[in-house]
């Protein structure tokens, strides 16, 4: 005989996991420190990476300015305004995705209590129904040897 309450319940955690998987199970893998130091060391060398591309093209657009100048100091001083931008840029970039991993975290440990919440209260039904087919079965076996 079917469930529909069970059928219900079931259906709401397949449909949980279908949409939820992607943002909760990678997170709940790791503790919060974790999860976070390594979506930063991640955003790390993607912001190094990025501003080593964009430097390259900045240097190839203004190539012909740079070969005409030459001089030693509009050179120290063109490394030293592209260290301070990748410094602040690496800064704010790794707040930012402190803030963001953090809020992330956070939301995938909180819809991982309800898919467990869920997952118990499955379990519970299946308990119960489990227990009431033993006190039938019981019985029956008792009224069967009484009756003989």
């Amino acid at each position: 005989m079917l469930n529909e309450d069970k059928i219900r319940l079931m259906t709401s955690i397949a449909m949980f996991e279908k949409h939820e998987r992607k943002h909760i199970f990678p997170a709940s893998r790791y503790f919060r420190s974790d999860y976070i130091s390594g979506r930063m060391l991640r955003s790390f060398f993607a912001y190094t990476v990025c501003f080593i591309l964009c430097a390259m093209m900045w240097v190839l657009s203004n190539m012909e300015q740079l070969l005409n100048v030459m001089e030693l100091d509009a050179v120290i001083a063109a490394a030293r305004t592209g260290a301070v931008l990748y410094v602040t840029g690496l800064i704010l970039y790794l707040i930012i995705t402190w803030f963001v991993s953090s809020r992330r975290y956070e939301y995938a440990r909180r819809s991982m209590r309800v898919y467990i919440a869920k997952l118990k209260r499955l379990e519970k039904r299946y308990d119960v129904q489990n227990r009431t087919r033993e006190l039938t079965k019981e019985g029956s076996r008792y009224d069967d040897v009484s009756r003989t």
